[in-house]
């Protein structure tokens, strides 16, 4: 609808935020899909399931966003030589409308786990739309009182770099998931030292942590501890802290005497 009216009242403005609300509604659709696929169990092949498709689902999602937002404020740029008349009222009613329907989407979805990347995601999408209708509406008034067309293009430039500082943390953090980084809650030290600090554990090396998917993290290590094996309980209360202190629900570990040396204990070495 926005994008009908926006080319009807010839504003870049409201082109410009129609194609945030189409973001949106792309996060939603991705997140909603990478939920579906993350929820089917591991096969031979994809051992750990498909739970990483909601990486997947957040990088596609900001990449584009940011892809539609730098056409959107190309054409505004080029709109500042060309100006063209701007029907201001439509302009206002149509954001009005827009800001009522974010608002709403965007309390629902605060109901939701706002700690999954994806969700989160969306929902900052959301609220900045609200914010972003705002605006509009706010340009389109100026345009009214005033008759400045130059008001549609900077409205459109602003909106544009609005979407960009909303989407781009969420691009940073979805691309360090992909690239299997730790995940930014999580202080790789502080794991370390937690894991260093275990009765009988002289030494830990290969140490490796990194996302499953946006809301699961995994952590394998190897622990020297010159004793031998401990008891079963001790790997247990290992894992329940992993847990309770840093969100690392599958930790994998493998115990070492130390009597010979590992090929992997170099920290270079992967």
């Amino acid at each position: 609808m926005q994008v009908i009216y926006g080319l009807l009242a010839h504003s870049m403005a409201l082109l410009a935020d129609a194609g945030h609300n189409a973001g949106d509604v792309l996060a939603l659709l991705l997140a909603w899909g990478s939920h579906a696929m993350s929820q089917r169990g591991p096969t031979e092949r994809y051992t750990y399931g498909f739970r990483s498709t909601s990486i997947m689902a957040a990088l596609i999602n900001a990449t584009i966003l940011l892809v539609v937002t730098g056409a959107i404020a190309w054409a505004a740029i080029e709109r500042f030589f060309d100006p063209q008349p701007v029907a201001g009222a439509t302009v206002m009613v149509v954001a009005a409308l827009a800001i009522a329907i974010n608002g709403a989407a965007a309390a629902i979805l605060a109901r939701g786990n706002t700690e999954d990347l994806n969700v989160y995601g969306a929902f900052l999408h959301l609220v900045a739309d609200a914010a972003v209708s705002a605006g509009v509406v706010i340009a389109g008034l100026l345009i009214m009182l005033t008759g400045w067309l130059w008001v549609d293009p900077a409205a459109s430039l602003i909106i544009s770099a609005v979407i960009v500082w909303s989407t781009w943390g969420v691009l940073r953090e979805a691309l360090k998931m992909a690239l299997h980084g730790v995940p930014e809650q999580i202080d790789p030290g502080a794991v370390r030292g937690y894991l260093q600090a275990l009765p009988a554990v002289a030494e830990v090396h290969d140490l490796h942590i990194w996302p499953m998917s946006t809301t699961e993290t995994a952590l394998t290590c190897h622990l020297v501890m010159p004793e031998g094996y401990p008891e079963p309980e001790f790997l247990d209360a290992v894992y329940v802290g992993l847990q309770q202190n840093f969100g690392i629900g599958h930790p994998t570990i493998q115990i070492e005497r130390g009597d010979r040396p590992c090929k992997l204990s170099p920290a270079h070495i992967v």
